[in-house]
């Protein structure tokens, strides 16, 4: 009979035998074998392209500006990603962008947006593709906004559509005067 030492002995054996194959198949073995592709090569183009862009610019994520127009009015401006050009630093181009705007006559303006651009300066922000915003009771869609803060005007243009209680309107473009608090529609 084979003694409780000897078991042991054979166990141990067997054990560091078992972690030398492993062992060796992990560091040792070449790992040529494997001939897939983690990415096409259009795409690591596309990666390279992008990384040269990218050192003429800075990408921040989940950006957040607020503060008061000219007017007094407030707003807050989100983003998903923004970028700016090293350059030229107060334009900053954003995706995804949220914004809202609350007025001194207790009224809000919600506005969102596939693409943005906000000049932390002058303040003035261009909203564009995609845009959807809702004032009071009505919804707005259009593919571009641009709030000129000095000249205290809303330009909406391109495919506009005002949807409200009263009905649907569609222009090409509608220019809010929100100092006087007139609309010209064409």
């Amino acid at each position: 009979m084979i003694s409780r030492k000897q078991k042991i002995r054979l166990v141990q054996l067997f054990l560091l035998i078992v972690c030398s194959l492993i062992v060796f198949n992990t560091y040792f073995t070449k790992k040529d074998k494997v001939s897939e592709k983690i990415i096409s090569s259009e795409e690591l183009e596309k990666i390279n392209k992008d990384l040269k862009n990218d050192e003429e610019k800075d990408v921040f994520y989940n950006v957040q500006y607020s503060g008061l127009d000219l007017a007094g009015n407030r707003y807050i401006l989100k983003s998903k990603e923004a970028t700016t050009n090293k350059e030229v630093q107060e334009v900053v181009e954003m995706k995804n962008v949220n914004a809202v705007f609350y007025f001194k006559d207790n009224t809000t303006l919600f506005v969102a947006s596939d693409k943005g651009t906000y000049n932390n300066k002058s303040l003035d922000m261009v909203f564009e593709k995609n845009i959807k915003a809702n004032y009071e009771d009505s919804e707005l869609y259009g593919e571009r906004i641009v709030y000129l803060n000095s000249k205290k005007t809303l330009i909406i243009s391109e495919n506009v559509k005002i949807s409200d209680i009263r009905g649907t309107m569609r222009a090409e473009k509608l220019l809010f005067d929100l100092e006087k608090k007139t609309l010209d529609i064409s």
